[in-house]
């Protein structure tokens, strides 16, 4: 009887032994899941920039709106007969 039990304790053991530590074990399940997790998030995070991307390319390609705005925002133009006027603050003052 207690040769039994032994053997079945050694058997429960083995068992709990492979569900927490080898390879394809719990731990390793719920790491993968994080992975997964955080890949999809970053995944998600690339397709909406990508999106807008690809919306900007659009409104570049058919008119001369987003062109205009990109040259005044990012390049300082002003068109011509435009009055130019810069407001400092002096905030120290």
């Amino acid at each position: 009887m207690k040769f039994t039990t032994a053997i079945f304790v050694m058997f429960l053991i083995l068992l709990q032994y492979q569900l927490w530590h080898v390879d394809g074990s719990m731990t390793k399940v719920h790491h993968l899941q994080e992975t997964i997790s955080q890949t999809e998030q970053e995944n998600a995070a690339l397709k909406e920039r990508n999106l807008s991307l690809a919306a900007e390319i659009h409104d570049l390609k058919q008119g001369q709106d987003a062109i205009e705005e990109r040259a005044r925002s990012e390049m300082g133009m002003i068109k011509n007969g435009e009055t130019f006027y810069q407001i400092v603050d002096y905030a120290g003052s």
